[in-house]
């Protein structure tokens, strides 16, 4: 995403100083202007090589990114456009391009009214005019699912600022198994969504361990600029490789699961895997399959497989085949008592 950003600013960059017809452009000179831009946007010194820049130039010519700027070398040394009024902002959309941002505004559209996106109304606006052709009385071929009066929304954008900038942040928090709330600083490295709920990861003060906050039982956010941040190699890919959901647990409470799945829900989960270790042990001639994955065993991959109700068999670990065991004997005395 970064290289794509860089990129870009710097065909834009190009793309300026060849509009100058005032002055002659070396390669070094583009290079410059390239380094002062990207300087400004990101705040930090970017080698860029002669190699990346001949690159550009290269792309910028051809039709891959639609451009095919006139970009001409004379005198061996220096660059210009042949068609002083040709710029890569002026390239007029194409149909492809036009039925993509028609796809792209309906899917945006359907975040306007969420906090974290809020920024976007303007841009999603100005797209929508520019697409009003093709995007009039259109219905939305893509819908995502969403909860727009999830709690605790409004909190992202203040949460994604302290991430980006890291900054320490001061927590009042209350837990569904707490009396009262609690008051604390907290060090964020992520925001992540699951199910349809989202939750901060980082760090709370003073303490080892990685903590998942719902954002629905934060009850305020402050900024707490008095501390240094925590600073940490945190990967959220690799924090949740063995876990399905929310809750990582230790190695101790890492499972191989293995179950039979019947005929009817088999081509649902060999479509969609119940966790990236799953692997396929043996097609039955009845249509149905056995397979294993190995994951934590916590309270969402429980939830997970008791959806599933009488369409699988647990056969390991034994934990677990009771644990589910049970849940359904619980259910279906319940059912019996209430008639």
């Amino acid at each position: 995403m970064a290289w794509n950003k860089n990129a870009l600013i710097r065909y834009r960059t190009i793309d300026k100083c060849l509009q100058n017809h005032s002055r002659k452009w070396t390669l070094e000179d583009l290079i410059e202007a390239c380094s002062e831009v990207l300087y400004e946007l990101e705040g930090k010194d970017l080698q860029i090589s002669k190699r990346t820049i001949q690159l550009d130039i290269q792309l910028m010519r051809s039709d891959k990114l639609g451009y095919n700027a006139p970009i001409q070398v004379y005198e061996r040394k220096y660059y210009c456009y042949s068609d002083p009024d040709f710029s890569i902002t002026d390239i007029p959309l194409t149909k492809v391009d036009m039925d993509i941002l028609t796809e792209s505004v309906e899917m945006l559209k359907q975040f306007k009214e969420f906090s974290l996106f809020q920024e976007l109304n303007g841009v999603i606006q100005k797209l929508e005019d520019k697409v009003y052709n093709e995007s009039k009385n259109r219905q939305p071929i893509i819908h995502i699912d969403k909860n727009e009066s999830l709690k605790g929304l409004r909190h992202i954008d203040k949460l994604c600022h302290a991430i980006s900038k890291q900054i320490v942040l001061k927590i009042t928090y209350q837990s569904f198994i707490s009396d009262s709330p609690a008051t604390f600083d907290f060090h964020g490295y992520i925001l992540k969504e699951f199910n349809n709920r989202w939750f901060l990861v980082g760090r709370r003060d003073g303490l080892p361990n990685i903590r998942t906050l719902a954002l629905d039982r934060i009850l305020k956010v402050d900024i707490e600029l008095s501390k240094d941040y925590q600073q940490e190699d945190f990967s959220a890919d690799q924090y949740y490789a063995n876990t399905y959901g929310i809750s990582v647990l230790t190695d101790e409470q890492l499972v191989e699961i293995e179950m039979r799945i019947d005929r009817e829900n088999a081509p649902y989960v060999l479509t969609k895997p119940f966790h990236a270790s799953q692997k396929l042990l043996e097609a039955y001639e009845d249509g149905s399959i056995l397979i294993s994955f190995k994951v934590h065993h916590n309270f969402e991959i429980e939830r997970l497989l008791l959806g599933f109700a009488d369409s699988i068999e647990i056969l390991k670990p034994q934990t677990l085949r009771d644990r589910l065991k049970e849940k359904f004997e619980r259910a279906s005395h319940m059912y019996q008592l209430n008639g």
